[in-house]
């Protein structure tokens, strides 16, 4: 059996991206005329936690419940990217363990970990490789939001800083930088996804869009 996950952050945040990458692989079928419309495609169960947060382990939600009840022995458990499922070290191998456990085998479909046929695989050189892109990724979260802070305190010291909270934040800025950085996914696309302007998609980008400044002319 073929089992897929699908998680989204917030009530306002669509599970369409992830649906269109389940359904390049072959785990979902479109249906035509219907509004993000989808189904699993035979020999496929398919689960979905909307409007969850990442902070909640992935063991501990709902939908991943009802994935421990119907996995069984040689079944796959696919989700579209890690950090759907995943957030850090400790929840990662902790749902290696449970795949171990049962003899599940965990894929995902995108990312720098999308080449592994088995993430949950019992060996040295994939637990070593996770370990490190896992925590690649949570330094870079960790930057930026040290960056950020900084950012925030130097314009409080100058007194320009009013408040306004950013348009993407939390979980919701994670997943445009991650779909960015590892899919390629445009600034106009991302500003459709998640509904808000091309100019907050760049700000949540900033360190990330290369320096297109000028040169000054030197004769």
């Amino acid at each position: 059996m073929r089992i897929v996950y699908s998680r989204s952050s917030t009530a306002t945040q669509s599970l369409l991206r992830q649906r269109h990458i389940l359904t390049e692989a072959g785990l979902l079928v479109r249906t035509e005329g219907v509004a993000e419309g989808f189904h699993p495609a035979d020999g496929v169960l398919l689960f979905e936690d909307p409007a969850t947060t990442s902070k909640i382990p992935a063991l501990e939600r709902p939908a991943f419940a009802k994935v421990a009840s119907a996995a069984h022995p040689g079944d796959t458990l696919t989700v579209s990217e890690l950090f759907r499922l995943c957030r850090d070290l400790v929840d990662i191998h902790a749902v290696r363990d449970w795949c171990q456990a049962r003899g599940v085998v965990l894929r995902v479909l995108s990312g720098p970990l999308s080449n592994f046929h088995d993430l949950a695989a019992d060996d040295a050189t994939t637990a070593l490789i996770i370990n490190v892109i896992t925590a690649v990724g949570q330094f870079q979260r960790d930057l930026q939001n040290e960056l950020t802070g900084e950012g925030i305190a130097a314009a409080e010291a100058e007194g320009r800083y009013r408040g306004r909270p950013p348009a993407l934040a939390g979980d919701q800025l994670e997943d445009v930088r991650s779909a960015f950085r590892d899919e390629g996914a445009s600034i106009a696309r991302l500003a459709r996804e998640h509904g808000v302007s091309r100019v907050a998609v760049r700000t949540a980008l900033a360190d990330l869009l290369p320096d297109l400044r000028i040169p000054p002319f030197q004769s």
